[in-house]
């Protein structure tokens, strides 16, 4: 009886252990779902590249969720970093310079955005990029989702890579990815018969498609449909987000990843 009760307990045992296996090391590019010991050993593999996705807590007009950037950059990224298949993607900075709040100003000025000094901001893009140059990443790449950052994150990369002359590490931020989701976008929707007042410039129909690609369910679409048309006072810049389809979406999440994933290959390529 013992002698069968072993034999049961060897046999459950060896069927158990890949699912095991495979439970310890999760087949995921988020490093925030390894454990030290997995991220040291992808690294140790080669993936030596980190892309940190920038998104923010802003005002989208009444009916795209407030996380519109955070969801959209974590979404792309991830995409990016399947498509190179050497790169890992870090926790999405969804904390980012969105006007002042004394007085109110930019997104400021509606519920639920939540903003930060530029300096602060290009502190904490610094301080994890130098974590992840230590842990032996050599491209940390960053993928600003919104405009009004831009040039905080230049600023940030540029001290960075003086202060890594002579080391492996190197930090850039690839014009095609804000590029592509802002001008690239709005031009291949223009080719499809949108006009600019409806493209807008936020919380139009180029940024609402694109939410719809990357998660519907942040885009309150029956009642956006019911809407008359949107202005400033709702947050809505330039546009009308109303004729906004996941299909619109998915032709922009493409492109930008597409051209993301050529830039990054370009800039790493003998690295």
């Amino acid at each position: 009886m013992r002698h069968g009760l072993r034999k049961t307990c060897v046999l459950a045992a060896l069927l158990l252990g890949p699912a095991l296996s495979s439970a310890q090391a999760p087949n995921t590019v988020q490093l925030e779902d390894l454990t030290w010991t997995e991220l040291r050993d992808e690294i140790a593999a080669g993936k030596t590249t980190i892309l940190v996705p920038i998104g923010g807590t802003e005002q989208s007009g009444p009916y795209v969720a407030l996380g519109k950037h955070n969801e959209r950059a974590r979404f792309l990224a991830t995409r990016i970093a399947q498509g190179l298949g050497n790169a890992l993607v870090a926790p999405v900075i969804a904390y980012v310079p969105e006007g002042g709040y004394a007085p109110p100003t930019s997104h400021m000025r509606f519920p639920g955005t939540i903003t930060v000094p530029d300096d602060v901001f290009e502190k904490t893009l610094e301080s994890a990029a130098n974590s992840f140059a230590v842990h032996g990443f050599k491209n940390v790449v960053f993928l600003g989702d919104h405009g009004g950052y831009q040039n905080d994150i230049k600023q940030a990369v540029a001290r960075l890579n003086k202060a890594w002359a002579g080391t492996k590490a190197r930090a850039f931020v690839p014009a095609e990815y804000y590029g592509e989701s802002a001008e690239g976008y709005a031009r291949t929707l223009r080719q499809k018969g949108f006009r600019d007042d409806e493209i807008g410039t936020h919380a139009g129909l180029a940024d609402t498609a694109l939410m719809l690609a990357v998660d519907p369910h942040a885009v309150r679409l029956e009642a956006l449909r019911r809407a008359p048309k949107l202005g400033a006072a709702d947050g809505v810049y330039g546009g009308d987000p109303r004729r906004a389809t996941a299909a619109l979406g998915q032709l922009g999440v493409d492109a930008i990843v597409e051209r993301t994933i050529e830039a990054i290959r370009k800039e790493t390529a003998g690295r």
